[in-house]
């Protein structure tokens, strides 16, 4: 007892440091700083705290809806009441034709074919941010010839990055990288990868997967399907080939890149009604192999009548490792870790889900305010250039 008498108490914060230590514990739902605003408004209404907020629970983003692509862009809330979002907060008006690449972390990325842009959209903030494409990209005009992804820096509300992939179109081919960073307001140097194989490069019109540093993307390479790797650390490309007969071109089997158990890479395999696992692992000898994780019954898990038309994948939530089906009657969400899942409403046929998963504070203007252009310097053509003659 005697060395209890002697321990030091614990040092608490005091004021406002307490509260905002006790603050920071409320759930990531858009209604709990509202709710607790009644009790301590004048800190919640800092946009400090609300940016501590939302990193403290960055890794508890919530699924509060999904943008739906078909022949424009329309935003269905998911969670009811007090949860829900307006929808006129999450209305993008553009008069050009654009492709969606994804969704994360809050952020919206689009290519805008015509200008040969990229849009960076942040919906509850109600910025957009325009990026000229670099000049490896400008001849990109076709849809699949190119793909990208947001993501915003580790521990950063922020910052952000954006990384565009695609090929050059030339023999032998290339895919080529670039990455664009907010805190320095340009692009970086091409990086680039050969295709171990000639034919068409085309992107599968999935978004990319993020499992730990590394992006993912669906693509098919002289028609066999592949997976597309785009290292954030060591900032290098590389491709790999699906396993077994599954690449064949005319197996009718979808898959889709998603997270594996762990947090890494994965894909989902789905064959009529049932959807396969699978993932990597390492054999005796050391070496990295394909191995089949989990089969799932689609037809006894969400009760579907065999006799009909098989599901289809429209989207992945990937901060919550779920997978959206389409079939004849309704939606459905499936949590592939715990295999519990949501009915969604009906869907047009051929619209895809791009889920929208964040943490949002409300309080902060939505819309398509403060739109902001970011074109290439002279310097950045002249070095491009340069580079030509010296090849």
């Amino acid at each position: 007892m005697a060395g209890c008498l002697h321990r030091r108490p614990c040092s608490l914060p005091e004021g406002d440091d307490l509260h905002s230590e006790i603050l920071l514990c409320l759930p990531p739902q858009p209604s709990s700083l509202p709710h607790a605003s009644a009790v301590c408004s004048r800190l919640l209404s800092d946009p400090a705290f609300r940016r501590r907020f939302r990193i403290h629970h960055r890794h508890n983003a919530l699924l509060l809806g999904s943008f739906i692509q078909h022949r424009r862009i329309t935003f269905q809330p998911a969670p009811d009441a007090p949860d829900r979002l307006p929808l006129k907060q999450f209305r993008l008006k553009l008069n050009e034709h654009c492709i969606a690449l994804g969704w994360r972390h809050g952020l919206a990325l689009f290519f805008l074919l015509i200008r040969l842009h990229v849009l960076v959209w942040d919906p509850v903030a109600g910025h957009q941010l325009r990026l000229a494409v670099p000049p490896d990209f400008e001849f990109h005009r076709v849809e699949g010839d190119i793909s990208g992804a947001v993501l915003r820096a580790a521990g950063d509300v922020d910052h952000f990055r954006v990384v565009l992939v695609g090929s050059d179109g030339e023999q032998p081919r290339t895919t080529l990288a670039y990455v664009y960073s907010s805190e320095t307001g340009i692009w970086g140097d091409c990086l680039s990868a050969p295709i171990p194989s000639e034919g068409l490069f085309i992107f599968r019109g999935q978004p990319a997967m993020l499992a730990g540093d590394r992006l993912h993307w669906s693509v098919t390479v002289a028609g066999s399907r592949s997976i597309l790797r785009f290292d954030l650390d060591t900032q290098s490309l590389d491709l790999s080939l699906l396993p077994g007969d599954y690449y064949t071109p005319l197996a009718p089997v979808a898959f889709m890149v998603v997270r594996a158990e762990g947090g890494g890479m994965g894909f989902l395999f789905l064959y009529r009604f049932t959807a396969e696992l699978w993932s990597t692992k390492r054999n005796r000898d050391g070496v990295e192999i394909w191995a089949l994780g989990r089969s799932i019954d689609l037809d006894n898990l969400l009760g579907l009548n065999s006799e009909k038309e098989p599901p289809q994948m429209i989207g992945y939530a990937e901060e919550n490792n779920a997978v959206l089906f389409r079939t004849v009657d309704a939606g459905y969400m499936v949590h592939l870790e715990s295999l519990q899942f949501n009915k969604l409403p009906k869907t047009t046929v051929g619209s895809y889900y791009h889920p929208f998963e964040t943490v949002h504070t409300p309080g902060i203007s939505g819309g398509n305010k403060q739109v902001e252009v970011v074109r290439h310097s002279w310097w950045t053509r002249w070095r491009k250039y340069i580079r030509q003659l010296l090849s």
